[in-house]
């Protein structure tokens, strides 16, 4: 689950990490009052959504003047904003953050991950703050370091002031700079984060540390123990689709194609929307039924798929291990009695109790076209579709 800048800024004020004073607001008369309220002579108008790239689609403004925040405030809400994240249609803005401008004098950038190679979590800083850290890695990798982290043992002091040392910090600033990263890791691990990105951490010429601009991605596997977070979770991003596969427990995002996929495992997934491509076809979702989904699940799997109207036919991609392949079958039985399918359906099954599921299927009266590997399912779905 990501949350808003101003929701991460919010936890990270709690863990004793410096942010700008500044208050959320959804209209212009209310951004006003802020601005006053601040008494400051420059603030920032950032647009609120989940993508990245606000900067260069026009969703953050800096404004001197009374005028110009209700002017800025007036231009961004309410109004799409486009960036390299959102698609050309872009996301409608209903909040708005505002804040006092920081006088900065150096952009440093810092990270906490999970390293997927070793299953730790990883700390990643930069010199260079302020742009996005892939183009840093593309253009200067010397400039990013980074710092593995013991699950068990967590980090340590003076793995913080290495952080901060390479940061380039000394004296004051290097003393905050060790109790921010103590924090901030304390923060990601508490709030059970896979993601918790500061770009750009800021100093000023006051030897102030500020996060300027905070991403917090929670792991959706650890909500349960978060209710506070659940709390903060906004559906307006989202299709009416992905938040019903949120409310069903579904991995679900809905693309542009017209071939809907239902598959069990991330990666089966990406591999089948993969080799949909490769043969001339176009996915119409990425959809991950989980490892142990019982029928129910199944036939609500089926159903999200044709709540798109692009949908002309279904790919169903089964490697059955703790998922039996004959679950699936009576998932696929039971979703044509409820939903009715009218569209070419291949299905491609492999595993756990395969022969089973394959009687069950040609027992049933139903139009599938069987496939015997990803190859020949890849084949077989785009022909039909494309008759």
């Amino acid at each position: 689950m990501k949350l808003y800048e101003y929701q991460a800024k919010e936890i990270l004020h709690k863990y004793d990490i410096e942010v700008p004073n500044g208050e959320v607001v959804t209209d212009a008369e209310a951004a006003a009052q802020v601005y006053s309220h601040l008494g400051t002579n420059r603030c920032v108008i950032k647009a609120q959504i989940l993508a990245g790239g606000r900067g260069k689609g026009g969703g953050i403004k800096v404004a001197k003047t009374l005028e110009e925040v209700k002017r800025y405030t007036s231009e961004i809400i309410g109004s799409p904003l486009i960036t390299a994240q959102t698609g050309k249609k872009g996301v409608r803005v209903n909040e708005i953050l505002i804040e006092e401008a920081v006088d900065i004098k150096e952009e440093l950038y810092l990270a906490i991950s999970i390293d997927r190679s070793t299953s730790t979590p990883i700390i990643i800083g930069s010199t260079e703050g302020g742009v996005e850290i892939e183009e840093v890695s593309s253009k200067t990798p010397q400039k990013i370091f980074k710092e593995r982290i013991n699950p068990i043992l967590g980090i340590h002091g003076f793995q913080a002031r290495r952080i901060a040392h390479k940061l380039n910090l000394s004296g004051l600033l290097l003393t905050k700079a060790t109790n921010l990263v103590l924090n901030l890791y304390k923060a990601f691990v508490e709030n059970d984060c896979s993601l918790l990105e500061i770009n750009p951490l800021v100093l000023t010429s006051k030897e102030e540390i500020f996060a300027l601009d905070v991403k917090m991605d929670i792991d959706d596997n650890a909500l349960f123990r978060h209710k506070e977070l659940l709390k903060m979770r906004d559906f307006s991003e989202v299709s009416r689709s992905e938040r019903k596969a949120a409310e069903l427990g579904l991995s679900y995002i809905g693309l542009e194609g017209n071939i809907g996929c239902l598959v069990n495992g991330a990666g089966l997934a990406m591999a089948t929307m993969d080799i949909i491509k490769l043969y001339g076809g176009n996915p119409a979702n990425f959809l991950d039924v989980g490892g142990d989904a019982p029928v129910d699940k199944v036939t609500d799997a089926f159903e999200l798929i044709f709540t798109d109207p692009k949908v002309k036919g279904v790919l169903v991609n089964i490697f059955g291990g703790i998922m039996k392949c004959d679950v699936i079958a009576e998932g696929i039985n039971q979703a044509v009695k409820e939903v009715g399918i009218n569209v070419p359906l291949v299905v491609r099954l492999e595993g756990t109790n395969v022969k089973t599921a394959k009687k069950i299927l040609d027992d049933s009266t139903l139009n599938i076209i069987f496939a015997e590997s990803m190859k020949d399912a890849a084949e077989k779905i785009v022909k039909a579709v494309n008759k």
